[in-house]
C-alpha cells in the first residue's frame, strides 16, 4: 500500500459531512487536479520511501543551520513535511488577485491614517481602532513624512474554509517574516523528490528575490547611483534569526543591528573601522518599530538607532516598511476592510477575511456575546493576542473595556497528509503565508508561500510545507517576471562593522580552542585504553600528566568521575568552561551573527559535530570517544578548507588573526602543564609522545629526529620552528600578516607593539635555556611560557580595543535619565 492511497482510504471511512477541505483528496477519493500531473509519480511513494525522504529532509536542513527560535526558548530545528501543498493555476489566479488588491488597499489605508485621515472624518473607521492600537505612532503621522509608497513587502496569512474558499486570517505588515524560510523548503524539497520535483512544472521562486533585491534599491531616496541597502536585525536572539540572515545573504545586502549605525546631521551612517562612516539610504527593517528609535519611541530600546525617525523625516533614508505599519495588523481594522477598499480603490473587496467583530461598536458586540455562548468564537485584543478564559470573564473584560477586544470566529482549515514516524501520513490543519512586493507600479504576490501545519490532538508538532504552485504552461515565466527591473552595474565597496570582524575574530579562537582540546583529549585517550588500569606504571604516571593538562584547559568535572566520563564531558558539556562544546557553542553564534557573511557549507560543520556528538550520548562504549571525537575534529578542521576560500577582506583576517592567536595561547598552555616538570625518563617519553600527536607533530619529529624524543627537540620544533604551522613562532608571523591587513594598522598601533614585545623575547630565547634544569623543574621555560601568555592575553584585549569596539555599548535612555538624576 502506497502512502497517498492508504492516506485517501482512510478518509474514504470517515462521514464526509463532518470534514475539512482536504488539499490532496477530493470528496470522491480521487486526487485534486493539482496533483493529477504528478499523480503516477505521487502514488507510487511507499511509506518506506516516504519515512528515507523525511530522515533526508532532516539532514539537509541541519546541514544548512536552519533553525527557529521560539520566545524563551533555545534554538530548535526548522521542521518540514516532505509533501508539499500544490496549487492549480485556476485557483491561484483568483488568489494572485485579491491579494495584489489587498497589498494595495493596505497601502492606501497606511497612507491615509498617517495623512490625511479621510477614513476617520468620513467614520468609515473608527478612530478609538486606530488609535487605541499600539502599532499606530503619533511621532510619523505628520505631513512632513509623506511616503506614498511606504508598504513595500507585505504577507497575508490565509486558511482554507471547508467549502474550498481562502479566507485571510491575517495580515503582516510590521516586519514579515517567512520569505528566507520559503526558500529554504524549496531548496530542501527539490532535492529529495527529485522526481515528483520535476512532473511538476511549478514556478521557480529565485526571480522574486531578484526582483524584491531591485525593489529594495529602487526605495532608496533621491537619484543614488549605487545606494546601500542594509537589514536591520535585532541580533541573533531574534525568533527569525536564520530568515533575516538567508534573506541578507541571498539579496547581498549587509546584516546590521542597531549598534552598528549610527545617526549623525539627519543622516544614517554604518560604522566602520576607526572613524570611517558609510551612508545608509535604504533599511529593510526586521526590528519592530516600537524598538527602531530610542529617541522617540521606547527608551529603553537598545535595538534600534537613536535619531532614525528623524532620518526619515528629512528624507535622507528609507525605511521598509516604513514606521507605523503595524497598526495594518490590528484585527479591529478587518471588519472596515470592504468599506474602505470602497473609499479609497473604487472596488469592491475581492479577497474576504475571516468573521471579525469589534467590541467598541455597539451594533457589532451582540454578535461577540451570541457567538461567546455557542463557543465558536476566539477574542482577541487589538494587538492580536489571544485572551483566554471562561465565556463569563471574557464577558467581564469586554465590558470594562470593549474597546480593546475583538471577536474572530474558529474556521474549520482544510487539512493535508503530514508525514510523522510512527504514524504514516496523518491529515493536519493548515495555514498558508503569501507575500507580496511593490515591484515597479504594482504589487506582484510571490507565486508560492510558506504554509505551517499546525499543532493538533494527535500531539505532534507543528512543521511547515513547500507551496507548489503549478504553471499553466511550461512556457509560463518563472513568477510571471519575464525581466526584472535593471540595477545598477556599479562596484559596490564591501563594508564590515567592526561588530562582524569581532564575531568572526571569535569564531577563529573558538575553532581553535575547540580543535587543539579535542586533540588533546584524543591523545590522552590513547593512555586511558592501556593505562587506566595501572596507576603506578610509567604509563599511569604519564596519563596522569596528560589529565592534568586537560584539566588546565577545560576545567576538573566532578570529583568521582571516571575517566570516560570525564572525557565525555570535555565534549559534550556546553556548560563546562573550555569543553570542546562549549567552544563549538560560542563558534556557532559568532558565526551566527555573521551568517551573511558565509558560504553555506559552513553550516555543515556543526551538522557534523551534532551528529558526532549525538553518537557519543547514546553509545556507551569507550571506544566511541575516540570516533566521535574524530568526527568532530574533522568537523572543524572542515572549516580552514572552507575559510581558505574566502575572499581576502578583512573578515578573512580577522578569523585567521583569532586562530593563531588562541594556537599560540594554546601552545603555552600545554607545554607548561607538560614540560616544565621533570618525570622519569620513561614518564616524560610517554608524555612528550602524547603532546606531539596533540599538536599534530608527531610525524615531523618523527622524521627529523628517527623516534629519538627529547625536551629540547620538542620545544625546538612547537616553540622556535618557524616553519611548523604548530609552533609559537610560526603564530606570532601570521599573527603579524593578518594583524597588518586590518585598517588602523600603522606599524606602530598598541597591538602591533605587544606583538613586537613578544617576537622580541622568542628571538632572545634558546633553547638549552629553556631546558635547563632547576631542581626537579625547568624554571627558565616556565617562566618563558607565563610571560608570553600573560603577553599573548594582553594582546588579544588590544586587539580588541583597536580595532573592533566602536565606543561604549548602547544603553537605555530612561536609565541614563534616572543616573542623571541621583
Amino acid at each position: 500500500m502506497t502512502v497517498l492511497r492508504e492516506y485517501a482510504d482512510a478518509l474514504g471511512l470517515l462521514d464526509a459531512t463532518d470534514q475539512p477541505y482536504d488539499e490532496v483528496v477530493g470528496p470522491d477519493g480521487t486526487l485534486r487536479p493539482a496533483w493529477k500531473p504528478m499523480a503516477e509519480t505521487a502514488v507510487s511513494i511507499t511509506p518506506a520511501t516516504l519515512s528515507r525522504i523525511g530522515h533526508d529532509v532532516e539532514r539537509f536542513l541541519a546541514d544548512d543551520g536552519v533553525t527557529y527560535l521560539r520566545p524563551g526558548a533555545k534554538p530548535e530545528p526548522w521542521r518540514l513535511d516532505p509533501v508539499p501543498l500544490v496549487i492549480d493555476p485556476a485557483q491561484w489566479r483568483i488568489l494572485e488577485v485579491g491579494l495584489a488588491q489587498r497589498a494595495e488597499l493596505l497601502n492606501a489605508i497606511l497612507v491615509d491614517l498617517y495623512g490625511p485621515q479621510r477614513l476617520l472624518a468620513d467614520g468609515i473607521v473608527p478612530a478609538a481602532v486606530v488609535f487605541g492600537h499600539q502599532g499606530f505612532h503619533r511621532v510619523v503621522a505628520r505631513a512632513s513624512n509623506h511616503d506614498p509608497r511606504p508598504l513595500v513587502l507585505a504577507a497575508t496569512d490565509l486558511g482554507r474554509t471547508p467549502d474550498g474558499e481562502w479566507r485571510v486570517l491575517a495580515d503582516r505588515t510590521q516586519a514579515p517574516s517567512g520569505i528566507g524560510y520559503a526558500m529554504e523548503n524549496r531548496r530542501v524539497i527539490s532535492r529529495v523528490l527529485p522526481e515528483l520535483h520535476r512532473d511538476a512544472g511549478l514556478h521557480r521562486m529565485e526571480p522574486y528575490f531578484a526582483a524584491l533585491r531591485s525593489a529594495l534599491l529602487e526605495s532608496a531616496p533621491g537619484d543614488q547611483a549605487d545606494p546601500r541597502v542594509v537589514v536591520l536585525s535585532p541580533g541573533t536572539h531574534s525568533e527569525t534569526a536564520y530568515d533575516q540572515a538567508f534573506l541578507a545573504s541571498t539579496l547581498g545586502f549587509p546584516l546590521v543591528q542597531g549598534a552598528d549605525l549610527t545617526v549623525r546631521n539627519g543622516e544614517v551612517l554604518m560604522r566602520g573601522h576607526g572613524d570611517r562612516l558609510e551612508r545608509v539610504d535604504v533599511i529593510l527593517r526586521r526590528v519592530d518599530a516600537t524598538w527602531s528609535d530610542p529617541l522617540e519611541l521606547r527608551g529603553d530600546s537598545q535595538l534600534g538607532v537613536a535619531g532614525l525617525i528623524e532620518a526619515v523625516r528629512r528624507g535622507n533614508v528609507r525605511v521598509v516598511n516604513g514606521f507605523g505599519a503595524g497598526v495594518l495588523e490590528n484585527p479591529g481594522l478587518v471588519p472596515y476592510l470592504p468599506a474602505a477598499s470602497e473609499a479609497l480603490l473604487g472596488e469592491p473587496l475581492r479577497l474576504g477575511s475571516i468573521g471579525t467583530w469589534w467590541c467598541g461598536d455597539p451594533g457589532q458586540r451582540p454578535e461577540v456575546e451570541r457567538r461567546l455562548a455557542a463557543g465558536d468564537l476566539v477574542v482577541r485584543t487589538l494587538e492580536g493576542a489571544i485572551v483566554t478564559g471562561t465565556p463569563e470573564e471574557l464577558r467581564a473584560r469586554i465590558a470594562a473595556d470593549p474597546y480593546r477586544y475583538v471577536g474572530q470566529e474558529q474556521i474549520t482549515l482544510s487539512q493535508a497528509p503530514t508525514w510523522a514516524e510512527g504514524h504514516g501520513a496523518v491529515g493536519r490543519p493548515l495555514t498558508l503565508r503569501t507575500f507580496s512586493l511593490r515591484y515597479g507600479s504594482a504589487y506582484r504576490p510571490l507565486v508560492g508561500g510558506l504554509a505551517s501545519v499546525r499543532a493538533d490532538e494527535t500531539g505532534l508538532p507543528p512543521c511547515s510545507k513547500d507551496v507548489w504552485v503549478l504553471k499553466e504552461s511550461p512556457q509560463d515565466a518563472d513568477q510571471g517576471l519575464a525581466d526584472v527591473l535593471p540595477m545598477t552595474h556599479t562596484r559596490s565597496v564591501t563594508v564590515l562593522v567592526p561588530r562582524a570582524l569581532e564575531d568572526m575574530f571569535w569564531s577563529g579562537r573558538y575553532a581553535e580552542r575547540a580543535e587543539d582540546l579535542i586533540r588533546l583529549i584524543l591523545a590522552t585517550h590513547v593512555l586511558a585504553e592501556d593505562f587506566r588500569t595501572r596507576p603506578r606504571t610509567s604509563g599511569g604516571i604519564s596519563l596522569e600528566v596528560m589529565l592534568s593538562a586537560l584539566d588546565r584547559l577545560a576545567g576538573h568535572g566532578q570529583a568521582d568521575a571516571d575517566i570516560d566520563a570525564e572525557f565525555r564531558s570535555m565534549l559534550l558539556d556546553a556548560d563546562r568552561p573550555g569543553s570542546a562544546a562549549q567552544s563549538l557553542a560560542g563558534m556557532r553564534q559568532a558565526f551566527s551573527g555573521v551568517r551573511d557573511q558565509l558560504s553555506p557549507d559552513m553550516w555543515r560543520i556543526f551538522s557534523s559535530t551534532d551528529r558526532a556528538a549525538e553518537e557519543l550520548r547514546v553509545n556507551p562504549h569507550s571506544l566511541q570517544i575516540a570516533e566521535s571525537g574524530a568526527e568532530m575534529l574533522h568537523g572543524i578542521l572542515a572549516m580552514q578548507g572552507i575559510v581558505a576560500s574566502m575572499i581576502r577582506d578583512e573578515g578573512y583576517h580577522s578569523i585567521r588573526l583569532g586562530r593563531f592567536l588562541e594556537r599560540a595561547m594554546q601552545i603555552c598552555q600545554l607545554l607548561r602543564a607538560t614540560t616544565t616538570v621533570r618525570r622519569g625518563l620513561e614518564v616524560d617519553r610517554a608524555v612528550l609522545n602524547a603532546v606531539l600527536a596533540s599538536a599534530e607533530s608527531a610525524v615531523t619529529h618523527r622524521r627529523r629526529y628517527r623516534g629519538y624524543v627529547r625536551t629540547g627537540g620538542v620545544l625546538d620544533l612547537l616553540i622556535m620552528d618557524r616553519d611548523n604551522p604548530r609552533s609559537l613562532a610560526f603564530c606570532l608571523d601570521e599573527l603579524r600578516l593578518h594583524l597588518t591587513k586590518l585598517p588602523g594598522s600603522t606599524g606602530s598601533s598598541r597591538p602591533e607593539r605587544l606583538l613586537d614585545d613578544i617576537t622580541d623575547m622568542l628571538d632572545r630565547t634558546e633553547v638549552a635555556g629553556l631546558v635547563a634544569i632547576g631542581g626537579v623543574g625547568r624554571p627558565n621555560l616556565e617562566s618563558f611560557l607565563d610571560q608570553v601568555h600573560a603577553q599573548l592575553v594582553r594582546l588579544a584585549d588590544a586587539i580588541t580595543d583597536v580595532h573592533f569596539a566602536t565606543g561604549p555599548a548602547p544603553q537605555p535612555l530612561n536609565a541614563l535619565s534616572a543616573q542623571s538624576l541621583t
